[in-house]
């Protein structure tokens, strides 16, 4: 009896023990000491969101000429395939001056001897649309998201618009708004020229209105939202850390699971589970994952190829939240440790970066940053010989792309790149070199190439197939730069001291 007494005892001991490791706190908590987890998402009150986009609606005002009228659309649904539609994604601007984000919507605001009246067409509640679709917004909802006041149901829109062309008065029919519409000037956001082929794509309502103001002076309301968001403010940059932090996580758990995966598509799972873990509202653009040569195509996107022990993963992926994206790349090697080339060819990436970082300080100009990765790069790959000459054309045969580009509400946001840098900017500083396996092969036939062929093509053979980028997201300061993804290790020591840590700690 005593033996039975004695091995129910060892039993319930052993099986307490099981329970608490299994439950006492979730599985991937246990690795936060080499796994960042992503910290909580900002709070913000009612009466922080509405001042902040009365702030931002305030100063699109004072852009305007006075007695005029500016008018944004929602977007429209986008078709995926026959009846179902893609993830509907607000139009940017009309988020960033309202915050809501359903389809169907018409913000007007207008300016008349100085005096700023604002407006909001929106659908009214429907029952038989809610049991498919979802909830709408009351008005109430809607009043307190934004702050707006002055709603106006959506089927009243037709009325407003034909007022607006034929330069007639408007008053609503079920509400007391009254909308000056005899105004002198129209703002709407529209192509900028023939060429701009993806404003007439996105833009499509504003298109076809425009053709209908015979004699009314259109103006382009695109570069005041360039201007505005191209500097953030502090409750834009909160939102922009937590895009940055729940990528930061991701791109740690790849890293500590990347030695079990057997498919690219395995880790781009572990990104994409982490974003939705974390309440991204989706991705901030189509996740870049490409192991070996793959990760010399710059937008390599079908991740299918294998993941092999010996090879580096390039991962460019970026969370969205709340409409702001974050973009970070980082490359590392599958095993967990550079081999020698894979090191002197991600050194050069990584030292042209910090150069970068390091420029980087109010009234420098975007084309100067460039010009740094340029030089770093360029004499990176002479020393190596993989470049005959340093003539600032040759090593755009492995750099072919800019520096970076501006970071906000689009992955490639608005601003003008001849902007000197200012508080509150951000951009993406990633500098790459990547050297496709034939990319020798594809070179014309003349002398200069053959010359080139010739003396680089030993080193070549060495180094081909590896490609390298490192992306992280900048934020001007006062006095520099900070790198809103500074918890992420980058540089070779740091990367494959994580790896090591990461994989024993994480559970599988």
């Amino acid at each position: 009896m005593k033996k039975v007494v004695i091995w129910v005892i060892i039993v319930a001991f052993v099986l307490s023990g099981l329970a608490a490791a299994v439950f006492s706190q979730p599985a991937a908590e246990t690795s936060a000491r080499a796994i960042r987890i992503t910290p909580p998402a900002p709070v913000f009150s009612d009466a922080e969101r509405q001042a902040e986009l009365a702030k931002r609606r305030a100063a699109v005002a004072d852009r305007m000429e006075d007695r005029s009228i500016l008018i944004l659309f929602s977007a429209e649904p986008k078709i995926y395939s026959n009846s179902v539609n893609y993830v509907y994604r607000q139009e940017n601007n009309l988020v960033y001056l309202t915050g809501l984000k359903q389809q169907n919507a018409t913000f007007v605001m207008t300016k008349n001897q100085g005096v700023v009246e604002e407006y909001l067409f929106l659908p009214a509640r429907n029952p038989v649309y809610e049991t498919w679709e979802g909830r709408m917004y009351s008005n109430e909802e809607a009043s307190t998201i934004s702050g707006l006041r002055n709603i106006i149901p959506i089927a009243e829109r037709d009325a407003f618009i034909k007022a607006v062309t034929g330069k007639t008065s408007f008053s609503s029919s079920s509400t007391s708004a009254s909308i000056n519409t005899e105004l002198d000037h129209i703002y709407l956001l529209v192509p900028e020229g023939p060429g701009d082929r993806n404003a007439m794509r996105e833009f499509r309502q504003e298109h076809e209105f425009r053709n209908l103001l015979s004699g009314r002076s259109e103006k382009n309301a695109r570069p005041i939202f360039a201007e505005l968001r191209l500097i953030k403010s502090p409750y834009e940059i909160r939102l922009m850390q937590h895009a940055v932090d729940i990528s930061i996580e991701a791109h740690m758990r790849s890293q500590a699971m990347v030695q079990r995966a057997k498919w690219e598509y395995e880790v781009q799972a572990e990104v994409e589970y982490t974003f939705r873990r974390r309440n991204a509202d989706y991705w901030g653009y189509p996740s870049i994952v490409g192991c070996g040569p793959n990760a010399t195509t710059l937008h390599y996107q079908l991740p299918k190829g294998q993941v092999r022990s010996g090879d580096l993963l390039l991962m460019d992926v970026g969370a969205e939240y709340e409409h702001y994206t974050a973009d970070i790349t980082r490359t590392f090697p599958v095993n967990g440790r550079f081999s020698k080339e894979q090191a002197e060819i991600y050194q050069i990436v990584y030292d042209a970066q910090d150069a970068v970082a390091k420029m980087t300080r109010p009234g420098v100009r975007f084309a100067a940053l460039q010009l740094e990765a340029n030089r770093v790069i360029e004499e990176g790959l002479f020393e190596l010989g993989l470049i005959t000459k340093k003539d600032g054309q040759q090593f755009r045969r492995w750099f072919m792309h800019g520096l970076g580009h501006w970071l906000g509400m689009n992955v490639h946001d608005v601003g003008d790149y001849s902007t000197p840098l200012a508080p509150g900017m951000v951009f993406t500083n990633e500098p790459g070199i990547y050297l496709r396996p034939d990319a020798l092969e594809w070179l014309s036939d003349t002398p200069e190439n053959r010359e080139f062929k010739e003396k680089v093509g030993p080193v070549f053979e060495r180094y081909k197939g590896i490609g390298v980028r490192i992306e992280d997201v900048m934020l001007v300061t006062p006095n520099g730069v900070e790198w809103m993804n500074r918890a992420l290790p980058r540089s070779i020591a740091d990367i494959e001291t994580f790896m090591a840590r990461a994989a024993s700690e994480y559970p599988y």
